[in-house]
């Protein structure tokens, strides 16, 4: 079973070379160049201001991380999360993913957020059994949504409630300032 903690600065260069060959590699991402470590530490950063940023580890290294963000720019969507996930190759289909992501879902859910949603490349069936298997389900298609490798791309998103669907109490706790429990981890 992988230990799931939040990232640190210095994963920033594990984590670069996961994402790199998605990047090149693959239309999973829709970047173009991939981000070099001080890149993704910039990233890392700004995203633990608010939202959680995760690492799993296997054997001491990083086998694969997942984080949130923002929704939508209106204030309508505070209570509201987009989420991402990237594997190393060696440790995907084995439980790494799954446990990343009920970890990032149990935070989100913590500090107030609602729904989650995500939005994946198509065609991509793992990424697509992970996130039905953590009970997400299709909300749509945008046709041709992205132009990568001289084809269009389409995206599909998908998505769960994981609150109980009563009015929000108020603001979504940002990250750094929800208590971290050791049981936040324990249950990855």
């Amino acid at each position: 079973m992988p230990k799931i903690r939040p990232a640190l600065i210095d994963d920033a260069p594990a984590i670069a070379s996961i994402y790199g060959p998605y990047v090149v590699e693959t239309a999973i991402s829709f970047e173009i160049e991939p981000p070099d470590a001080e890149e993704i530490a910039r990233r890392i950063a700004n995203c633990m201001t608010a939202y959680p940023w995760l690492v799993a580890e296997c054997d001491g290294k990083v086998a694969g991380y997942a984080y949130a963000g923002r929704h939508g720019a209106r204030a309508a969507y505070d209570w509201s999360a987009e989420v991402s996930i990237y594997l190393h190759p060696d440790h995907c289909r084995k439980g790494v993913g799954r446990a990343l992501y009920r970890t990032l879902f149990r935070l989100l859910q913590r500090q107030g957020v609602h729904a989650v949603f995500a939005v994946i490349t198509l065609p991509n069936d793992p990424s697509v059994a992970l996130h039905h298997a953590l009970g997400m389900e299709e909300i749509g298609v945008y046709a041709q949504a992205g132009f990568k490798f001289g084809e269009w791309r389409d995206v599909l998103t998908m998505g769960v409630t994981i609150s109980g669907g009563e009015a929000p109490l108020g603001p979504v706790t940002p990250f750094p300032r929800l208590d971290l429990l050791s049981e936040d981890f324990e249950r990855a």
